[in-house]
């Protein structure tokens, strides 16, 4: 589990004291995050109104500069909510994994004015850590 989708492992792992392994890049690994409402509403927008002539078009998808953060900003991010993560720290990084992962937007952005991320991180996070401690 804690491979992939790190934040709402991460989450977990504060919300109920389990242990959480930083891999590598001493815990500066930074990713994007985006909201499955956000995720829909591009949908259904691209549902909608479909680029005339251009099926198949291909976008890059995710929460974009303004979403991202490392994990160690997110452990900081959830200390200063009250969660204390307990994490110990491996030196070697995961294979195939990458230092820094942040989605362009600018194609999605200029083909779907009207679209705009409605969840920021802040946002995002709570929404996680309240449904993990409902249960």
């Amino acid at each position: 589990m804690e491979l992939h989708g790190y934040l709402a492992c991460i989450v977990l792992c504060a919300v109920t004291g389990r242990p959480y392994t930083i891999h590598g890049y001493k815990g500066k690994q930074v990713r994007d995050q985006i909201h499955s409402n956000d995720v829909a509403a591009l949908f259904l927008q691209f549902y909608e109104k479909p680029r005339p002539g251009r099926p198949g078009e291909v976008y890059n998808l995710g929460g974009g500069r303004a979403n991202s953060m490392s994990i160690l900003e997110t452990i900081d991010h959830l200390a200063a909510m009250g969660l204390t993560l307990q994490h110990s720290y491996k030196d070697q990084n995961r294979k195939g994994d990458h230092i820094c992962y942040i989605s362009d937007l600018t194609k999605v952005r200029e083909h779907y004015t009207e679209w705009k991320l409605a969840y920021g991180l802040p946002r995002i996070i709570d929404e996680i850590v309240q449904t993990k401690l409902r249960g």
